[in-house]
């Protein structure tokens, strides 16, 4: 039985943001388009923004973000901003709870966009303590009297305002038979936090004399149909705001609202509430439009790797199952509607095990022999293309950034026309011009790609092998048939669509204008015509455009079609070396975040900027802008430690450090999921690096003294183990998490629960009455005895392990006490 110290829980967002329709125009206009973008946020914390798209009120986005999530949260938002104003304005929101988020799983929706209130938006909780008492009132006369005692002891994660915190509490308490008497008291004010510690005990005597000296005028039961409130406030004597009768200055920060009658008046009540944004008493009914998305949110309880070696076994000996069709990785992507959902986490299993090449192999040679056609060969989205899509999208985008990134970058930056199509040029254009820049950049990318067979990454290569030699002999007579298996992925399937979304290739981070994007539209559709140049026995190469014909005309000369063979033959070589000379570094991560100055000088001054931060597969490097002249450079073999840094050291939160021989870096992340993949990188590089500290100081040397350790010696070795690491040989390519992809896995095949007890019984019944191995509807079973077996080990697999998940929710729902910082009250539920 799985304990909760066997179990992690990983989160994964993937959000594609597609486009907006009906946005409202500006007031004082007849209908013009705005200048808007997407921002998407998590809680109050802005995680990703799209490009600009201009003067449209229906925007297209077309972008798609993906992370691991490293906290959790409460809020997944997305808001339309409007940019042509001196400051952003948003004109709405979507706004879903995470509890909300499987509902819309991996479908596209539409939802409409709802206003944002005057108040910001509201993250973190607040610790209280409330009681009521007696105690003896020293009045003349003295008589018992009630009061309640309210504790704000502190809170974590509030929203920081224009860059700063400085939060103090306001508690307010209303009472009376007809709620019309307040009490209004507040805490002092924290500087620099977003965690404050408050401790601060507030007192509200609960019977009051009226002017005859009744003392019954309210008796204490009145006061139960009252409510407390405790709001956060920012304190910043720029704005001040007036809350029932007093004046207080600041911003907004949250709130909650406790009914007293909720509360028992014989015991102490002691719990963590979530802040919550105040109910806004004026609605409009203008209509914003709405806004398409597709998300994808998953959240794994992965258990210890033991609890999955029934389960990953049975996997891995997929690719010596006879037939392939009964093994559980085929059933796998028989069963899930998106064979993509099953390849990804197939493919890292079996790279990770070293058993991927024979699987594709395995699952290569079932498809060729349902083919009669060499033309239709791997065109489909089956298993095999999805496994092979997914493996060079993981190892191959270091390949695609030695081989392309310059010159994708060089047409974005000259912004010249390729328009060769006559109804879409503009006034003034020359289509003779034209085509010249579009040769150009064609020659560049074909020389660039043609001359890297070498760089290709091993795997890949031993994958392509595969595919030759299976097409070979299945198709003994077809000569070109060696050559459109490996063009196929390579060309149509690889490079075209990299040069087609750079961005999604992360070979650029913004965003082409549309003269640039019909630019690499224009020669991503010759790179698949250079593709098929090996096997197309037609000048049109199956163009249905006739302005193409000419630039294939150009391309189709025995010399291309040569550089192209020598490639092909250079990739799909089982005997192949690989040789790599990296002459030009390698960008690994970019973007500008704000670091701390290190002081080299005597009297250098150790205060924070922005900065642009570039880790190479040679350095790390910073400078003022991109393109600017390097302020400091750090050699890979210079970086001992990277590390977290304790928001204590500068009241500044996702900082890490780099730690040198002689001095660390202070980098201040502008996200937890920038933070984590900085780190994550980062982490890898130092993890080979055979200088690599042992111990770190977690917090800053400030004042003549480590903070952590308060010891003074700047030189004083760490006093805290640096956290471990996987020793890896590529620092391009991700760890792979093993026992994840194997809990996704399991996951998908609990989804399909009903699809595998229905080949179980169509196996079974098949076998016993008619022998007929055809599934009425869905899976073609090929042979019924070997399927049945398979299934029936799948079944007893995914059973057990959500057997062990029932368990560990039961334990984590006894053990998770309602009312504490891991379960505040509010109306998420847990």
């Amino acid at each position: 039985m799985a304990g909760l110290a066997d179990v992690r829980v990983e989160e994964s967002l993937r959000i594609k943001i597609g486009e907006a329709k009906n946005l409202p125009t500006y007031v004082y206009s007849s209908g013009g388009g705005r200048n808007t973008l997407c921002i998407v946020k998590l809680d109050n914390e802005e995680i990703f923004r799209t490009q600009i798209v201009d003067k449209s009120l229906n925007p297209f986005y077309g972008e798609e973000f993906h992370a691991e999530i490293p906290k959790r949260f409460r809020y997944l938002s997305c808001y339309i901003v409007d940019t042509g104003y001196k400051a952003e304005k948003v004109i709405g929101k979507v706004s879903l709870r995470r509890e909300e988020l499987h509902k819309y799983h991996g479908k596209d929706h539409w939802f409409p966009l709802s206003h944002v209130g005057s108040n910001p938006e509201v993250q973190g909780k607040v610790h209280l303590e409330i009681r009521f008492d007696e105690y003896l009132n020293t009045e003349p006369e003295s008589f018992s009297s009630h009061r309640m005692v309210v504790r704000v002891i502190e809170c974590l994660d509030l929203t920081v305002v224009n860059g700063a915190c400085n939060p103090y509490a306001v508690i307010t308490l209303t009472f009376g038979k007809s709620r019309h008497r307040e009490e209004v008291k507040r805490t002092s004010v924290k500087k620099k936090t977003i965690c404050p510690q408050f401790e601060e005990t507030f007192f509200f005597d609960l019977d009051k004399r009226n002017q005859n000296g009744d003392r019954n005028q309210y008796i204490f039961e009145d006061f139960l149909s009252g409510d407390v409130c405790i709001s956060l406030w920012h304190d910043d004597t720029k704005v001040s705001r007036e809350v029932l009768g007093g004046i207080f200055p600041g911003a907004f920060l949250g709130e909650v609202k406790i009914p007293l009658r909720d509360l028992d008046p014989k015991s102490v009540h002691k719990a963590w509430y979530f802040l919550h944004a105040r109910e806004n008493g004026k609605q409009t009914r203008q209509e914003l439009g709405s806004l398409r998305l597709r998300i994808s949110y998953t959240s794994d309880y992965v258990f210890s790797s033991h609890y999955y070696d029934e389960l990953r076994n049975l996997l891995l000996n997929s690719e010596s199952c006879t037939p392939i069709t009964s093994s559980a990785a085929f059933i796998l992507g028989e069963i899930v509607e998106n064979p993509q959902n099953a390849a990804q986490p197939l493919m890292k299993v079996f790279l990770h095990y070293g058993k991927l090449v024979p699987l594709i192999k395995a699952l290569a040679e079932n498809e060729l022999s349902k083919t009669s056609d060499p033309n239709t060969i791997f065109r489909g989205n089956t298993l095999v293309t999805k496994l092979i899509d997914e493996l060079m999208k993981l190892v191959g985008l270091p390949y695609l950034q030695d081989t392309i990134k310059s010159i994708i970058d060089e047409i974005c930056t000259d912004h010249r026309s390729c328009e060769i199509d006559p109804t879409k040029l503009k006034d003034g254009e020359n289509i003779i011009t034209n085509m010249e820049h579009l040769k150009s950049y064609v020659d560049k990318m074909f020389q660039a790609i043609t001359t890297s067979g070498f760089a290709c990454p091993q795997v890949m290569c031993e994958v392509f092998y595969t595919l030759k030699e299976a097409a070979r002999k299945h198709f003994p007579d077809n000569r070109e048939v060696r050559y459109q298996v490996v063009s196929g992925f390579v060309f149509l399937r690889f490079f075209a669509p990299a040069i087609l979304g750079p961005k999604l290739f992360e070979l650029r981070t913004n965003m082409q204008d549309a003269m640039t994007n019909r630019a690499l539209t224009l020669i991503s559709k010759s790179i698949q015509g250079l593709g098929n140049l090996v096997s197309s026995r037609s000048h049109s190469f199956g163009l249905k455009e006739d302005y193409m014909v000419p630039l294939f005309q150009y391309l189709s000369g025995e010399k291309h079609i040569d550089s192209v063979k020598k490639f092909l033959d250079i990739i799909s070589s089982g005997s192949r070396v690989s040789i790599r000379d990296i002459e030009a570094p390698t960008i690994l991560k970019e973007g500008m975040m704000i670091k701390r100055a290190q002081g080299r000088g005597i009297f250098g001054v150790k205060n924070f900027k922005r900065r642009y931060l570039c880790l190479t597969n040679q350095s790390l490097f910073y400078s003022r802008e991109k393109g600017d002249e390097v302020l400091c450079e750090i050699p890979i073999h210079n970086i001992w430690a990277v590390e977290r840094l304790q928001e204590e050291s500068f009241k500044m939160k996702y900082m890490f450090q780099v730690v040198q021989p002689e001095r660390a870096l202070y980098i201040q992340a502008n996200n937890c999921v920038e933070e984590k993949e900085w780190l994550e990188l980062l982490k890898q590089i130092c993890n080979s690096n055979k200088n690599r500290l042992k111990k770190y100081h977690p917090a800053a040397y400030i004042g003549n003294h480590w903070l952590c350790c308060k010891h003074t010696d700047y030189n004083a070795e760490g006093c805290k183990p640096v956290s471990g690491g996987l020793q890896v040989v590529e620092i391009q390519v991700d760890k792979i998490d093993a026992d994840r992809e194997v809990e996704k896995i399991h996951s998908l095949y609990f989804t399909a629960m009903d699809k595998l007890e229905g080949m179980q019984d169509a196996c079974a019944s098949q076998e016993v009455y008619t022998g007929d191995s055809e599934m009425p509807g869905s899976v073609h079973i090929e042979d019924t005895k070997s399927c049945f077996e398979t299934v029936n080990s799948i079944l007893s697999c995914v059973i057990k392990l959500e057997q062990e998940h029932k368990q560990y929710k039961k334990i984590l729902q006894k053990q998770t006490v309602k009312g504490s910082c891991e379960a505040p009250f509010g109306d998420e539920k847990y």
